[in-house]
């Protein structure tokens, strides 16, 4: 009987010569003042408006890659309910599972604060959120603090796809 060898594995992961190593999540945390500029340049980078963010920093979570800001996510309260906004991604980091893994903490961190429904407003990624739960809503259900947050009032076109996720 021949014994067939074992392929030779190149490290400890178990991954075969040659096989790229899946990218590590970059560490998520709360934003901080001196990262408003970073936000700020992430957010025009994807082409998403960055009105209001000054004032909701403490709200933002924020994946950071040593020195660069590799994606970001904004959950803003108004009374028991939220708005879910600036699910941003830099172009370097897509496709790894990073705006996944920032939505997922997002509404996690959502719920644990107490947060009852959370909505968003999207102009191209109304296919992305149903899988996260949200479900397309006519904007005007969306209730009066939401509609007088900037995203709704003025930073987010009339055309913009209202969602809504209820956490409770």
């Amino acid at each position: 009987m021949a014994l067939t060898p074992r392929p030779r594995r190149s490290d400890q992961s178990g991954r075969q010569p040659g096989t790229p190593e899946k990218p590590s999540t970059p560490p998520i945390r709360r934003a901080r003042p001196a990262d408003l500029p970073a936000i700020e340049e992430l957010l025009s980078a994807c082409q998403l408006p960055s009105d209001g963010v000054a004032d909701r920093l403490g709200a933002f979570l924020l994946a950071w890659d040593g020195e660069r800001l590799a994606g970001s996510v904004g959950v803003e309260p108004y009374g028991g309910d939220g708005l879910l906004r600036s699910l941003a991604v830099h172009p370097d980091y897509r496709n790894r599972g990073l705006g996944a893994t920032l939505t997922r903490r997002a509404l996690r961190d959502a719920q644990r604060t107490g947060l009852l429904r959370l909505f968003l407003l999207t102009e191209t990624a109304s296919e992305y959120y149903p899988r996260f739960g949200f479900r397309p809503i006519p904007r005007e259900q969306a209730p009066p603090a939401v509609q007088a947050s900037v995203e709704f009032a003025s930073a987010c076109p009339v055309t913009a796809v209202c969602m809504e996720r209820r956490l409770a």
